[in-house]
């Protein structure tokens, strides 16, 4: 029989915290333009990863990251990657994440590696990574993103807001008492981005961007991205992730970004996007893939008590 437990940082009774079998599970935590993961392998583990990464993800007293990256065996790609937020939800896919995954997975040498590219699974379908190596280990490494999605079944965008394949480019957001421009894409999940003159430095996204988040349109929510277009070859963006909040950097949230400014003729199609914390480069022919490069960094490993996160 399963007893309640207390939580050892509280000494309050936590009804998600239950006994579990004490051990220990190994861990690295990797970024890439300042955006940071947790990477498990999660073979053979039936942990609860929802609950799982809320606690490891805490700044203080957990690890802090932007969620956890989980490996886990795929029937139809080298290899199959789970992203969960610092909230416990599930994401689809991660640009950035899948970077890091990619460079966890091949340096423990989890999969072999056939010199060229790595086939991965995501919730948001199978993507391609062609990584960079030097010295057996993966530096950097270019993503296939898929093909960007627009129309409001794709969003998803509420069906009594819009129709199923209407698109939605510079629609106007009601939140509370101010509106916002917006344009929306899913490039393996969904994105609303709005391009202003006002420097993203000076946006209130902390105020703002909860409301996009979860404004009433969203029935899954939405990441939020603020834009600033430089020049035809550089744009800069501040990013709102769902399920993590403001997040220095963001691999599908930077390519949303790209590609937003590119269907409203703003950039060329190369593009660097700068973020705080980093760059990184988005390539797309429109009605193609979209393609996204940037660093993957290895910052440390260590091992995780599991003692208070209970098995499903």
């Amino acid at each position: 029989m399963e007893k309640r437990k207390t939580d050892p940082l509280t000494n309050k009774v936590d009804e998600e915290l239950i006994s579990a079998k004490p051990s220990h599970i190994k861990f690295s935590k990797l970024q890439g333009a300042g955006n940071d993961y947790i990477a498990i392998d999660g073979r053979g583990l039936n942990l609860d990863f929802s609950l799982l990464s809320k606690n490891m993800s805490r700044p203080h007293f957990g690890v802090f990251s932007d969620g956890i990256v989980v490996v886990e065996n795929s029937e139809i790609s080298d290899i199959k990657m789970r992203v969960f937020n610092p909230d416990g939800s599930e994401a689809e896919m991660s640009g950035n994440g899948i970077r890091l995954f990619s460079k966890f997975v091949l340096d423990n040498k989890i999969v072999e590696f056939n010199s060229k590219e790595l086939e991965i699974e995501t919730l948001g379908g199978i993507r391609t990574v062609f990584p960079k190596m030097q010295k057996g280990k993966m530096i950097s490494g270019k993503v296939a993103m898929g093909i960007p999605k627009f129309k409001c079944s794709e969003i998803p965008v509420l069906k009594d807001e819009f129709s199923d394949d209407k698109i939605v480019f510079d629609y106007i957001l009601d939140i509370e008492d101010d509106s916002l421009e917006i344009s929306c894409v899913n490039i393996g999940n969904p994105h609303a981005v709005h391009i202003t003159d006002i420097p993203v430095e000076e946006f209130d996204l902390k105020k703002i961007g909860p409301l996009v988040e979860n404004h009433r349109i969203f029935p899954n929510r939405i990441n939020f991205e603020i834009v600033n277009v430089i020049s035809e070859s550089v744009i800069k963006a501040r990013i709102f992730e769902r399920g993590a909040g403001e997040t220095l950097s963001s691999g599908t949230g930077s390519s949303a970004s790209a590609i937003i400014a590119m269907t409203h003729n703003l950039v060329k199609k190369d593009v660097e996007v700068n973020v705080p914390g980093g760059s990184l480069f988005i390539s797309w022919n429109q009605g193609e893939e979209v393609y996204l490069e940037g660093p993957t960094e290895e910052v440390f490993t260590g091992e995780w008590p599991v003692t208070y996160f209970p098995l499903k």
